[in-house]
């Protein structure tokens, strides 16, 4: 699919360039053949009707071309015939002949055919006078300009085509990279949903053939343990899939972002107390952002439960929000426990990634990150992990208002 569509972004491009080259050559041709053309006949117009003599000429006739000669037919059929020397004019049938074609055109000017002689008509009381001129080397200048523009324009489609394959790359490369992210996130997900799904089917199968209540209660109790895993799971990619897609528009509103993590933080005090965990936060009042209040808390309660389940027993948490400018806000959360390698702190914010795999005993898919960071950017934030000092940190930073 992703080759299909860089061959069809290069013929787009290609025919998009090769029409704009034709138009461009095709106006620079037609403009200088006209040019041309309009000189040779303001040249050979200037021949015909030279300057009184008391007159002086407004330019010289350096454009006047070159060979020429003029040509009439006084009323007896006599041919008068004058030219610069560079013509014979001895073969009046020849002459003839141009006279009658010149005659019997109504264009004042015009191509002798099968000649190189370019017409002009001259209209006098003895009758109509013709100039004519050598058109030869208008002929091979215009040759050459051809030339030229068929040589210019295929280097460039050369060129550009070079420059479309790079393009090609560049423009399909978010495409290619969010086409690999479905495909590794449907792959992740149908592993994800594996286990849970083999539980329950084992379980439901050893159910049913066990008759001891006993027994079917502990299966019991299992497929339930595992639907709610699946669930969890379902709802997260769902979570994830509406913030990808867009389909659901939040609407932003200035709020309080310190009473908002005030607020978040209350559930998980009874949580914090029962593994023994010494929280502490510190809040700046009156921190504003211009946001989501739901998604901002949702975001609260990710790193909270993050710090909740990976901290160590009896170990410190730290929640941290303060100004970190005029215009900006940093929120922080510190657990004490292992300290996550360099290499993890790049992919922790990837979807299903569990450098830890204790997370699978935790009930977490390795999507909660992933969705605090898509709500983050959404919200025009930056989120990043530290781990320092015995304590993993993650920070949030929000522009205020």
């Amino acid at each position: 699919m992703l080759k299909k569509l860089r061959i069809k972004f290069i013929c787009i491009f290609m025919v998009t360039v090769t029409v704009m080259l034709g138009i461009i050559l095709g106006t620079v041709i037609t403009l200088t053949h006209k040019n041309i053309e309009q000189q040779n006949i303001s040249a050979m117009r200037d021949i015909a009707m030279p300057p009184k003599p008391h007159n002086k000429p407004e330019k010289e006739f350096e454009h006047i071309p070159k060979p020429h000669f003029s040509l009439l037919i006084t009323p007896d059929g006599e041919f008068i015939a004058e030219d610069n020397g560079m013509f014979d004019l001895s073969d009046e049938e020849y002459l003839n002949s141009l006279f009658e074609y010149a005659e019997s055109r109504d264009e004042e000017t015009g191509i002798v055919p099968d000649t190189s002689l370019r017409y002009f008509r001259n209209r006098t009381p003895m009758g109509n006078s013709y100039i004519f001129t050598d058109v030869s080397a208008e002929a091979d200048m215009l040759e050459s300009l051809y030339r030229t523009c068929v040589i210019i324009g295929l280097s460039a489609l050369l060129l550009f085509f070079v420059i479309s394959i790079f393009l090609a790359k560049w423009t399909v490369k978010p495409v290619e990279e969010a086409w690999y992210k479905q495909k590794q996130f449907i792959a992740d997900a149908s592993h994800e949903l594996k286990t849970p799904l083999t539980v329950i089917t084992t379980n439901a199968e050893l159910m049913k053939s066990e008759s001891s209540e006993e027994s079917k209660a502990k299966f019991t109790d299992n497929i339930l343990t595992m639907s709610k895993q699946m669930r969890g799971l379902v709802e997260s990619m769902l979570e994830i899939a509406r913030l990808d897609n867009g389909s659901v528009r939040k609407e932003f509103a200035v709020f309080n972002l310190s009473e908002t993590v005030s607020d978040a933080i209350l559930p998980f005090e009874a949580l914090f107390y029962e593994k023994e965990q010494i929280f502490t936060s510190e809040i700046e009042p009156d921190i504003r952002i211009n946001g989501n209040v739901e998604q901002i808390k949702q975001v609260v309660d990710i790193l909270l439960d993050n710090a909740n389940k990976y901290a160590s027993e009896k170990s410190e948490i730290k929640l941290i929000l303060k100004k970190q400018s005029r215009n900006q806000c940093r929120l922080s959360v510190s657990d004490e426990g292992e300290a996550i390698p360099e290499e993890e702190l790049k992919n922790i914010f990837k979807r299903f990634y569990r450098g830890d795999k204790t997370r699978q005993m935790n009930n977490s898919y390795g999507l909660g990150l992933s969705i605090a960071e898509s709500i983050v950017i959404e919200h025009s934030g930056k989120i990043f992990a530290e781990s320092k000092n015995g304590f993993n940190t993650f920070i949030v930073q929000f522009h205020i208002v």
